[in-house]
């Protein structure tokens, strides 16, 4: 999804001269074909936005995965770009770095200050270690590699498989299902009570071109929308997009993670950087690629 993004704002403002391969093409967990990769292209800049990424559930059943493939494919990388000669190295990661009662809303200082979500631990350690890799070698090197942090995306291409996706895909997918089968209502996890932060897939595609353009971009960034709402409301939302006519339940068995995440923007604001697209205009645009899916056989199985 997020790869996606960028090409195509890439693509929009000129650029004709990108090097873009699959996973099919590039197992980022090989080192040696990583090296191979950088010692053959010598790209310019890289935007690292690969990861295996998921919603609670995936990330509670899956820890080792999380951890290990996120961490053996940042440290392949940023090395590699380094040691073949990257002029820039743009690493992306997530807000979930920080930690579980970090002040709100969240500057980039409270990174490392008290405990992480335990939901989520596996995946924000290993974007930790990728973050702090390309400080590292800025500071010991000189090369201009940073990290930024976005919040919840979501937008085209995005997975809306039932169990591994994020939330808001995920009640997409729930809402629709539940609006086709005339269901009467859709139970959501949690209490509905915690606050999260969303942000459409092409404003952090412009975020990250406008930080590219930055001689001195900050170490650390993060880039979100500045708004939150309820998970409660944010499934009502979906519902009126979608068109379910039933009611919304909460299965308070299941867990509600981080009781509020909501990220501190003001840094990237600085900079000359603002959101553009609004919630309700998002989740219209996301329901839309959603059906697109469906009619092209596209959903994803994992």
């Amino acid at each position: 999804m997020v790869g996606a993004a960028v090409v195509r704002q890439l693509q929009a403002a000129g650029f004709t001269n990108l090097l873009l391969k699959s996973r099919a093409d590039l197992d980022l967990l090989n080192q040696a074909s990583v090296h191979q990769f950088f010692a053959e292209y010598h790209p310019d800049i890289v935007v690292f936005a690969a990861a295996k990424v998921g919603g609670i559930h995936a990330n509670s059943t899956y820890p080792a995965e999380f951890l290990y493939q996120n961490l053996v494919m940042a440290s392949n990388a940023v090395h590699a770009a380094w040691q073949h000669g990257t002029q820039r190295f743009l690493f992306l990661g997530s807000t979930c770095i920080y930690p579980r009662l970090a002040p709100q809303p969240i500057p980039e200082s409270s990174l490392l200050t008290s405990p992480l979500e335990p939901t989520n631990e596996a995946y924000a350690i290993a974007k930790i270690a990728g973050l702090k890799l390309c400080q590292f070698y800025r500071r010991q090197y000189g090369v201009l590699f940073h990290a930024a942090m976005p919040t919840n995306l979501y937008g085209p291409s995005d997975n809306y498989h039932p169990d591994n996706s994020h939330v808001l895909p995920a009640l997409i997918r729930r809402f629709h299902e539940a609006k086709v089968a005339n269901a009467t209502s859709v139970s959501i996890w949690g209490s509905g009570t915690p606050l999260r932060e969303f942000l459409h897939v092409d404003d952090l595609a412009a975020g990250i071109l406008h930080l590219l353009q930055l001689a001195n971009p900050p170490d650390l960034v993060n880039i979100g929308s500045g708004e939150e709402i309820s998970i409660r409301g944010v499934a009502e939302l979906i519902a009126q997009v979608v068109g379910f006519r039933g009611t919304v339940t909460n299965d308070t068995s299941m867990p509600d993670g981080t009781p509020r995440k909501l990220s501190d923007i003001s840094l990237i604001k600085s900079t000359g950087w603002s959101p553009k697209i609004s919630l309700q205009d998002g989740l219209t645009s996301a329901y839309q690629d959603f059906q697109h899916q469906i009619n092209r056989q596209q959903l994803r199985s994992v």
